[in-house]
């Protein structure tokens, strides 16, 4: 595997595994005002990243479809949507913001539906550096490698505050080893799903603008269901905002300089 895919595989989790080890330095919790604008950033690089990296790719891949071109993005969205709410329901997790679990109930851990709640964030993020990847390397798309790496750091950089926020939680509750672990673990599934994601693609390559449109529809997802709701409740709602902001230009000036 060229070590250009390999990296971009690579990227996100280490963003995750740094924000993680927040958890060595940061005594307490992170306070309402940070925590709300980690969320924001996180939200703006994932609604970024779906138009520019995702959804415009998808529909330039379909240009020779003309006035239909939309129609394979429109698809793999849709199903993007379909599949994170699906998981949604059917694995059970918790939010630690709302002290609250989802899913069907069970008697698991709240430190392992935390995990969970990670993980169905995760996937869609893993699968659209693999997807992306795969379009730089197939040739058969407008992606180019630069722009593939810029996704993988924007996200690496949305990364690493969702790090902290999973790792911090759980410190009073495991204590900062498994705390810490705990953290890093919860970004392993993003190289998996980008690994994943990249081998069907490029075996696939005439659904790459459907696998692109899916995970920028799962991306969208969880940022209106999870992201901007937490960070627009209570105080501090201005720096949910103001996160959002920062990281859709973030993730907008990356594309753009590196693509």
């Amino acid at each position: 595997m060229d070590i250009n895919i390999l990296a971009g595989m690579l990227i996100p989790f280490v963003g995750t595994s740094l924000g993680a080890a927040c958890v060595l330095l940061v005594r307490g919790r992170l306070n309402g005002s940070v925590q709300k604008s980690m969320m924001g950033f996180a939200a703006g690089v994932m609604v970024a990243a779906s138009v520019w990296s995702l959804l415009i790719p998808a529909m330039e891949m379909s240009s020779h479809m003309e006035r239909l071109a939309f129609i394979p993005a429109a698809a793999g969205f849709v199903l993007g949507i379909a599949f994170l709410l699906l998981l949604d329901h059917a694995v059970p997790h918790f939010h630690p913001e709302k002290g609250t679990q989802e899913g069907p109930k069970g008697s698991w851990k709240n430190s392992t539906m935390l995990m969970l709640a990670v993980t169905i964030h995760n996937i869609p993020e893993g699968a659209s550096v693999g997807i992306v990847l795969a379009g730089a390397a197939t040739g058969e798309t407008m992606i180019t490698m630069a722009g593939a790496i810029a996704l993988s750091i924007g996200i690496a950089i949305q990364n690493f505050p969702e790090g902290a926020i999973i790792s911090l939680p759980l410190k009073e509750e495991l204590g900062k080893g498994k705390a810490l672990l705990m953290g890093v673990l919860s970004g392993v599934v993003e190289p998996v799903a980008a690994f994943i994601t990249y081998f069907l693609a490029t075996r696939i390559s005439p659904f790459i603008p459907y696998t692109l449109a899916f995970a920028a529809g799962a991306m969208i997802y969880v940022v209106v269901e999870e992201l901007l709701p937490e960070s627009a409740e209570g105080e501090h709602s201005n720096m949910g905002t103001i996160g959002f902001a920062a990281g859709f230009l973030v993730m907008m000036v990356l594309d753009v300089a590196l693509g």
